[in-house]
């Protein structure tokens, strides 16, 4: 079966006959008894269910590998002969009906969400991300944005919510990581083909593929839907790279994060407006857009556009049915880490687009400034069109309360509407296979076919010490034998002698204590944290009695020198003689090599300088499989760690001396491997066992496993985001956007008389001294001019002092008009209760409200007194 393409050359240097050929696909000719398999490859739900997984590998062993797990190569590439065997073999045809079986009761059960959001129903979740990290087979992924992405579409499979996806199909992915002999990291890009992957195109009715032109660069660009289907979800690409586009607009879709800054405000425009343009194309029209960090907040704009044409609506208020449909999460702790463009770009770029809208374009660029000359932020605009937001951890939440309230001038940091759902990972995607039968056998067979029960968890005691030992153990050997061969290939590669390369076949030892650490090299993650003391840790690691092993992975951007320098550092330091054996740099780190490690390792090592790992979601993938935390307390750790169940490096304390700090965590990390750590490992009884070491796996597993998961994760996202912002998005565009309308005329006049507003005298019942619980009455007289007293919220705002005079641990309480004074003045009065001793502080404060606002500080005006 072939399917014709248009003629075209598939470079911009194609010679005269290439322009001539005409394409066509071929796909594998599958004898009917195992036609299915071809619908299984295309759908991912694969990937995360073992016995599915299993069937592909049975064809050939060794293609699978080959092809690195990717069913729709190794169907198109197994021996016909082969396929005409199997399709003759009971037992595979048993194994495949089973697994169909399983398949098919997947889909068409009743789910989660169906059984409890009652809320969601008739409703539809547009979730945009620049990046999705599925599986190795389509590496459109850099890290742990993508990874977490990934995870997020499969548990919202998992639990069956209503929610499509969109983001972009990049060419060559992100880049292949090559070490040099000397340890210096090398990109390369190579161009995937995406008939060979399980990425199909989206067709029309009329069984076309879909696409659209988008005008970016001044011309037009035609770009080219393609769907992922992801158990439940589908995943829409966009690609840019088609023979009828120009040059430079091909290369929109080339690379993840690659080009200059031009390409990246395309690359963003693509996502952003491109996005909402293909899901308006397929007739999908969602109540909730929830945007995966800021690459995707042009998304915004587009809606506007789109609601000030079909709808009518002025600017500002479809500003606000947009803000009331729409979900941003940041996944920051800097500012550096956000994309900004000059407003001079943007206005190339989008001022056309802008005019013929009718959008005014100093009224735009304000919604992603926030400073009259500051560079326009995604992040800020994505805020300023957003009415939920959220950091990745509740450490990020409050760092990003600190870091936007700029954005909400008069608003108390803890009172930026900003709040946090910490993420998690895909467990069935991480766990080994070993450790998933030995789940079956003891949390029983269907342990996770209700995925927020968090009782089954407790069952993990009754695992003989035994087999979680022994299934540990063959995860580490298999790690080793990964290890060591990939070590090999590497320096075979970088053109490494002989005996360097025969030498890799004796690095690790499959009984020692093994340590893992995988993540991108930038400096905050300090990678090179353990090598500060170089002597002790040689001795750490070469202990006669209790050697250990570290595994290190990860890729520096391609723009980092600072990041590659790292890595070059721990690839000088594993080839040292006495340490050769006991360390190892692993090239091209991807979700293939995450996988042995996550499920091999002892301890997961995680030394980031605090406070600048937003979450981090490395560290969940071992918990399942055994590993144990040893991490700084940043990010998502100090939510986990209760002293039972893993390590702290440090206690938290954040030095004003960078080097003072290095040198205080890397001096505990070595006392914590020497005195705790490594003894522990190697206390065995006499069965062999280490018993300490288990029983800490064991509460690992039980503590931290039921709550660092995305379905937990996207469970939170449910309840606390989706289906506030779908009724509100319902209310806010029912009867043709009347909400929408009247919150626009009413921000507007409020905003024209907001400065007659004043508090002109607070009193409160005059005591130095109040006992502990009591209330205290305050008095404000309030002008409001021409404001009527139920547009505005007049409030005590108060707490028990901190240190330096700031208010922690705030209430706020209302405050009731008691009395008009005549000439635009009112009294109000309220109470507030002092529930602890110590010093305390209050003021009063008004702010407009309306029955109808979206958010609470949506107008951003405030008056304090």
């Amino acid at each position: 079966m072939a399917s014709i393409e248009n003629p075209a050359s598939q470079t911009s240097g194609a010679t005269d006959y290439m322009k001539k050929i005409r394409a066509f696909t071929v796909v594998p000719a599958l004898p009917e008894p195992i036609q299915p398999l071809r619908d299984l490859a295309y759908n991912l739900w694969w990937c995360w269910n073992s016995d599915a997984f299993d069937l592909f590998r049975r064809l050939d062993m060794d293609l699978w590998e080959e092809v690195y797990h990717n069913p729709v190569r190794l169907l198109g590439a197994v021996k016909q002969a082969r396929l005409e065997q199997v399709a003759n073999d009971e037992s595979y045809l048993a194994q495949m009906n089973r697994v169909l079986a399983t398949y098919y009761a997947y889909r068409n059960a009743e789910t989660w969400c169906e059984q409890n959001v009652a809320d969601l129903k008739g409703h539809t979740i547009a979730y945009f991300s620049a990046e999705f990290g599925l599986h190795e087979c389509l590496p459109i992924y850099s890290g742990g944005l993508g990874i977490l992405a990934g995870d997020h579409l499969k548990s919202a499979s998992d639990l069956g919510l209503p929610l499509v996806a969109v983001g972009l199909l990049y060419r060559q992915g992100y880049f292949r990581q090559r070490l040099t002999h000397d340890g210096w990291q090398q990109e390369e890009y190579p161009n995937y083909d995406f008939y060979q992957m399980p990425v199909i195109f989206e067709r029309d009715q009329n069984g076309q593929p879909r696409r659209f032109s988008l005008n970016i660069m001044g011309r037009p660009v035609a770009v080219q839907i393609w769907r992922i289907q992801v158990g439940r979800v589908p995943l829409y690409l966009l690609d840019t790279d088609l023979p009828e586009n120009h040059h430079d607009d091909r290369k929109i879709t080339a690379q993840l994060y690659g080009g200059d800054r031009t390409n990246r405000i395309h690359q963003e425009i693509l996502l952003g407006i491109g996005g909402v343009c293909a899901l308006e194309m397929m007739g999908i029209k969602p109540s909730v857009y929830h945007m995966n960090e800021g690459h995707s907040a042009f998304l915004g704009i587009e809606r506007v556009r789109m609601l000030m044409s079909q709808d009518k609506l002025s600017f500002d208020e479809a500003i606000q049915s947009v803000k009331a449909s729409t979900v941003f999460t940041t996944h920051t702790p800097v500012p550096a880490g956000i994309d900004t463009f000059p407003p001079a770009l943007v206005s190339e770029k989008l001022g056309g687009y802008l005019r013929s809208a009718g959008i005014d374009l100093k009224q735009f660029l304000r919604l992603g400034q926030d400073g009259p000359h500051s560079p326009f932020s995604m992040a800020v605009l994505a805020l300023s069109l957003s009415s939920s937001a959220n950091g990745v951890s509740k450490m990020h939440g409050g760092i990003s309360r600190k870091m936007w309230s700029n954005i909400f001038p008069g608003v108390p940091v803890d009172e930026v509407p900003i709040g946090h759902v910490t993420n998690g990972i895909h467990t069935r995607t991480w766990l080994s296979l070993d450790m998933a039968q030995l789940f079956e056998r003891y949390l029983g067979p269907r342990w996770h076919a209700n995925p927020l029960n968090h009782e089954i968890w407790n069952r993990v005691d009754d695992i003989p010490d035994a087999e979680l030992w022994r299934t540990h153990e063959r995860r580490r050997e298999r790690l080793v034998v990964i290890a060591r061969k990939r070590l090999s290939a590497q320096l075979r590669r970088a053109g490494a002698a002989p005996s360097q390369i025969r030498a890799a076949d004796e690095v690790f030892d499959p009984g020692a204590l093994t340590i893992g650490f995988a993540r991108r090299f930038a400096p905050y993650k300090r990678g090179t944290l353990l090598l500060r003391d170089p002597d002790r840790l040689i001795k750490i690691l070469t202990n006669h009695d209790r050697p250990v092993q570290i595994v290190f992975a990860g890729k520096a951007h391609p723009h980092d020198d600072k990041g590659k320098e790292l890595i070059k550092q721990i690839v000088d330091f594993s080839r040292r003689p006495e340490v050769r054996r006991h360390m190892v740099m692993l090239e091209d780190y991807d979700m293939n090599l995450a996988r042995y490690m996550v499920s091999g390792v002892d301890i997961w090592l995680n030394t980031p300088l605090i406070p600048f790992e937003a979450s981090g979601t490395s560290g969940m993938k071992v918990l399942a499989n055994g590993g144990i935390n040893l991490s700084v307390l940043d990010g998502w750790w100090p939510e986990a760690y209760d002293g039972e169940n893993g390590w702290a490096v440090g206690d938290g304390t954040v030095y004003a001396d960078r080097d003072y700090q290095d040198w205080v965590e890397s001096q505990a990390l070595y006392e914590l491997l020497e005195k705790e750590l490594a003894p522990m490992y190697y206390d065995r009884g006499p069965d062999g066992l280490p018993r300490r070491w288990i029983e800490k796996m064991k509460m690992s597993m039980k503590t931290c496993c039921p709550v660092f998961n995305t379905n937990r994760m996207v469970a939170d996202y449910t309840r606390k985001y989706y289906v506030p912002t779908a009724k509100s998005s319902a209310r806010v565009s029912a009867d043709e956007h009347a909400v929408a309308r009247r919150l626009a005329a009413w921000n507007s006049d409020i905003g024209g008389k907001w400065q007659q507003v004043a508090i002109e005298h607070v009193e409160a019942d005059a005591q130095d001294e109040i006992r502990v619980g009591a209330e205290l009455e305050v008095r404000a007289r309030i002008r409001l001019g021409e404001i009527p007293t139920e547009n505005v919220y007049v409030e005590i705002y108060h707490g028990p002092r901190g240190v330096n005079g700031e208010l922690v641990e705030t209430h706020v309480e209302t405050m009731a008009c008691t009395e008009q004074l005549g000439d635009g003045r009112f009294a109000f009065t309220g109470t507030m209760k002092c529930e602890l001793s110590g010093q305390h502080g209050f003021a009063v404060r008004v702010r407009p409200h309306h029955d109808d606002e979206i958010t609470r500080f949506q107008t951003g005006l405030i008056v304090w007194g």
